[in-house]
């Protein structure tokens, strides 16, 4: 993980409940290394310099509320559904979230993580 719980509760002041902020942060973790092509995993975190570590590490707290909040949204996103000559689609695309690589992002916490190479 790039957050700790401690990181998360007393610097970042996150809100989720301990029984989920564990597991949360260690997903958000796993999708920052998808989303940057595994390039973090590559070089290493500690050979990173602190204003990418710093963006990083907010980016996996923001990025753990956000998935929490918006579990449902997250999975149950529509590609398609037809009924009695209704259809339905969802690119998986829309004005505040976006699909990277099979992640369901934020644009907002998308275009901060970027901000880290």
């Amino acid at each position: 993980m790039y957050v700790d719980i401690e990181y998360y509760k007393n610097t970042y002041k996150g809100n989720l409940e301990d029984t989920e902020i564990e597991k949360a942060l260690n997903q958000a973790s796993r999708h920052i290394d998808t989303l940057t092509y595994n390039r973090i995993v590559a070089v290493g975190f500690d050979n990173l310099s602190e204003y990418q570590q710093e963006i990083i590490k907010e980016c996996a707290c923001l990025l753990a509320d956000w998935e929490v909040e918006n579990a449902d949204y997250i999975t149950n996103l529509l590609s398609s559904y037809s009924l009695n000559g209704a259809s339905m689609s969802f690119s998986g695309n829309s004005a505040t979230a976006q699909v990277v690589n099979g992640i369901a992002i934020s644009r907002e916490i998308y275009s901060h993580l970027q901000k880290c190479g």
